[in-house]
């Protein structure tokens, strides 16, 4: 899978990219998130309240449960926000 982070995600995280393997049991996004927050110091700052995220499973916003696999491409960003 390849996961891309952007912003203060990206920050926090010290990466704007990285390719991983997923653990078999992790089939969702939310699974994705709690597993990815396992990771480092940097993934756990970062993912700490998904609720503050949106996610973009090969270029589109998913929601929810939505199922990932390791060909996906997942994007991990803050909201966008005009001004």
């Amino acid at each position: 899978m390849k996961l891309l982070y952007f912003a203060w995600v990206r920050e926090r995280i010290g990466t704007g990219a990285e390719d991983i393997s997923l653990p078999h049991d992790v089939t969702t996004v939310p699974a994705l998130l709690t597993w990815l927050s396992t990771q480092s110091e940097g993934h756990e700052s970062a993912l700490a309240d998904p609720s503050r995220l949106r996610i973009a499973v090969n270029e589109c916003y998913v929601r929810g449960d939505h199922v990932v696999s390791d060909a996906d491409e997942v994007a991990i960003f803050p909201p966008v926000t005009g001004g």
